[in-house]
């Protein structure tokens, strides 16, 4: 695994995403579309597009990198790191940190555990986050939007109305988790002003190179930033890392682990955010899915792009010959 003192040369990093972006050319199986998310079902499943961020600041795109996307469950991170900023560890008396081992959006899972979700990255953590979200006082960043705004360097980017729309007037799984997170006195503000919430920050659309400007932060590299990172930012950061590796890809966490080795979030929009500590953060778009909801060309154009640049958490592979 590179360290906070290796350099990335960017001519490999292009060389490698333009390998990686001709592999996906001619790849047969592209994965399912979804019809749940307004417009998607439209979309041509082959697309794909990828950008890479490194901690020296270049920015190395291929493919459909300037195509906007709905961020889905990626927002979740943002969310989570404004959650833990506002109220640092009292967020793990109300969501859990463990993989769920069932569906994302599971009601029987919730009552099972009293109201407590399983992690952040499920549909009933990632509302209760939202929740938290309501109770900061004088909150650096008023929703995941500005947040974005802040790290990605201007605020070029919109939240999708036909997704928001939908997805509002819709989510009634989403509004049984809530009532039932209600219940267990797990949910404090009223139902639908969490609902709008959350149903928004889904509903961001983002290019390739806008998620992975705004996944910089995860890395720990003081490139672009304003201020020089703190003890408790780059805990926070490692912590939040590891839940991305450990609950990041709904029920292929541990596939995607074993393949990639990068923490990872995907979102059902087809977009994947992944973090090579101290080295690079990089964002994938395909809109077909796998079996467990995650970009499937996405998917394997990270293991591939991993396997060639030697960038895993469970260390690099040297060359044969080197």
């Amino acid at each position: 695994m590179p360290n906070s003192n290796n350099k990335v040369d960017p001519d490999q990093v292009r060389a490698a995403v333009d390998a990686v972006v001709a592999e996906m050319e001619v790849i047969e199986s592209f994965g399912k579309l979804i019809d749940h998310i307004e417009g998607m079902s439209e979309l041509e499943v082959n697309r794909f597009g990828v950008c890479v961020v490194t901690a020296d600041g270049d920015v190395i795109e291929g493919g459909e990198a300037s195509h906007p996307f709905p961020i889905q469950s990626i927002s979740k991170v943002f969310a989570l790191t404004m959650a833990l900023e506002a109220h640092g560890d009292d967020v793990w008396k109300r969501v859990g940190r463990e993989p769920s081992g069932d569906p994302f959006n599971s009601i029987i899972d919730l009552e099972r555990k009293k109201g407590i979700p399983r992690n952040p990255f499920i549909n009933a953590g990632a509302l209760v986050i939202a929740d938290m979200l309501l109770d900061r006082e004088k909150p650096q960043h008023e929703d995941v939007a500005a947040f974005l705004a802040d790290h990605i360097g201007g605020k070029d980017f919109d939240v999708d109305p036909d997704v928001f729309d939908k997805e509002a007037k819709g989510g009634y799984t989403n509004r049984a988790l809530a009532n039932l997170a209600k219940s267990f006195d797990n949910l404090h503000h009223d139902v639908e002003d969490v609902m709008k919430l959350y149903v928004r920050q889904c509903a961001i659309a983002l290019t390739c190179r806008q998620l992975a400007l705004a996944g910089r932060y995860l890395m720990l590299s003081p490139s672009g930033r304003k201020k020089k990172i703190s003890l408790q930012e780059a805990h926070r950061v490692r912590r939040i890392n590891a839940l991305m590796l450990t609950c990041g890809q709904y029920d292929g966490a541990g596939d995607f682990a074993y393949r990639v080795g990068l923490p990872a979030k995907s979102g059902v929009g087809g977009g994947i955010l992944a973090v090579v500590p101290h080295v690079a953060s990089i964002a994938v778009w395909s809109p077909g899915l796998d079996d467990n909801g995650n970009s499937l060309l996405g998917t394997i154009a990270l293991e591939r792009l991993s396997e060639r640049l030697g960038w895993s958490v469970f260390g690099s592979v040297p060359q044969v010959g080197a």
